[in-house]
């Protein structure tokens, strides 16, 4: 790939948590930007998060999705890093003023995974067979179609996940299969979740660049050199799926799910809104201009909303402050 004319900095600090499937993804961005910029030093500053600290209570319960970002977002403000590296699902809908996501990486695959030493999929867990599941999405999904079945919180990092599922704690765990092929674990998948039986988070899958506009202040343009990692399918999809989210106020208080995908210059847009029980759902799809995202989105949405979507949230909230 022929290196942009861009003026370079002498080096590059990325911030990233400290697990392995955060670093891994800090050093993909690392080697991908060292080839583009052999000149460049490039390093990584791996930090823990308070998402990362706090680990016997559901995200639902302490803060969500910004309980992993936060620090990161304050080693670039400080300039202590210059970028720092996400798995978007992760990524609140609203950023702090003066942040943004400058790229979007190519999509792993986004889809759940069944993971268990004992059987092959959700079909052959016998009724009261424990479930782990770190979001309310899976809970609600599971619990709708497999009601037999008693879901438990899962917290911790992939291999924290995997190691009390090997312990027998559950009988089977479910996990984003991005994380597990990153890491080289793709045997552990028993079984991939079809969307239309587990609909993937709002950008699951999905990796970012976050970046501090003018926290530089030598004239470097970061969105200039970051610009060859961006996808641009990729991003028109996740940007579709978290304008819904953002619609609904998405957070994993709530149990969302919206996935697109772009063939051409089309896009499908699918997404669900359900209570954390599975009792009570909305669903809709919508396809439209792959170049129109953030409208694709929008017209998603008011197909909930006709399906009192509001009342569902409703109860998503009654329930959260229920358990505060």
């Amino acid at each position: 790939m022929t290196q942009p004319a861009v003026r370079l900095p002498s080096q590059l600090i990325i911030a990233s948590r400290e697990s392995r499937l955060a670093m891994w993804q800090a050093e993909h961005v690392r080697d991908r930007l060292a080839a583009l910029y052999p000149d460049c030093q490039i390093s990584i500053l791996g930090m823990t998060t308070r998402g990362d600290q706090i680990l016997d209570r559901t995200l639902s319960k302490v803060g969500g999705k910004g309980l992993f970002v936060k620090e990161l977002e304050v080693a670039m403000a400080e300039g202590r890093a210059d970028l720092a590296v996400h798995s978007l699902k992760d990524v609140p809908m609203d950023l702090p003023e003066g942040f943004e996501l400058a790229a979007v990486l190519e999509r792993e695959d986004p889809r759940d995974a069944f993971v268990s030493n004992d059987y092959a999929s959700l079909d052959e867990l016998p009724a009261g067979a424990v479930v782990g599941t770190s979001s309310l999405r899976r809970q609600a999904l599971v619990a709708a179609r497999y009601p037999q079945l008693v879901i438990k919180p899962l917290r911790g990092n992939l291999d924290t996940r995997l190691g009390k599922l090997d312990r027998g704690e559950y009988a089977a765990i479910i996990l984003a299969a991005a994380g597990l092929i990153r890491l080289g674990l793709p045997q552990r998948i028993r079984s991939v979740l079809a969307p239309e039986l587990s609909l993937p988070a709002a950008g699951q899958g999905a990796m970012a660049i976050e970046i501090a506009s003018g926290a530089r202040s030598d004239e470097v343009d970061l969105q200039a050199i970051l610009a060859p990692l961006n996808h641009i399918d990729t991003r028109h999809a996740v940007l579709a799926e978290r304008k819904v989210s953002k619609i609904f106020g998405g957070s994993c208080q709530i149990p969302l799910a919206a996935h697109a995908t772009v063939d051409g210059g089309s896009m499908h847009l699918r997404a669900m809104v359900a209570t954390p029980d599975g009792t009570r759902s909305a669903f809709a799809e919508l396809t439209g201009p792959a170049d129109q995202p953030e409208l694709l989105g929008e017209q998603v949405s008011a197909l909930l909303e006709r399906q009192d979507a509001q009342a569902i949230l409703a109860v998503c909230r009654q329930d959260a402050a229920l358990d505060a």
